[in-house]
């Protein structure tokens, strides 16, 4: 699902907002959370997940098709981790 595609759904099941301001409070959230991501902070909605910022190490790889040796930068990746709600509504149990 794009952004624009749950903005319309959002758009759908509350129709007495208007289109641009279901945008503007999407917008709002997926904002903040970027800014605590951003900061180191650690994001947890309640039986959905949270989003965490990991720190990967520098390493060496490997390039797969000339197999040569190459150095990798550290670098900050996220995590989602799914809330136990979320996981039992997946896995049906």
């Amino acid at each position: 699902m794009t952004r624009s595609e749950l903005a319309a759904r959002l758009a759908v099941l509350y129709p007495h907002l208007r289109s641009k301001d279901v945008e503007f409070v999407l917008s709002a959230i997926l904002g903040r959370i970027e800014e605590a991501l951003t900061a180191g902070d650690r994001v947890e909605l309640r039986d959905f997940g949270s989003f965490a910022v990991k720190r990967r190490e520098a390493r060496l790889g490997r390039n797969p098709r000339t197999q040569a040796v190459v150095a990798l930068r550290d670098k900050a990746v996220i995590r989602f981790r799914p809330g136990k709600a979320l996981r039992n509504r997946l896995t049906g149990g």
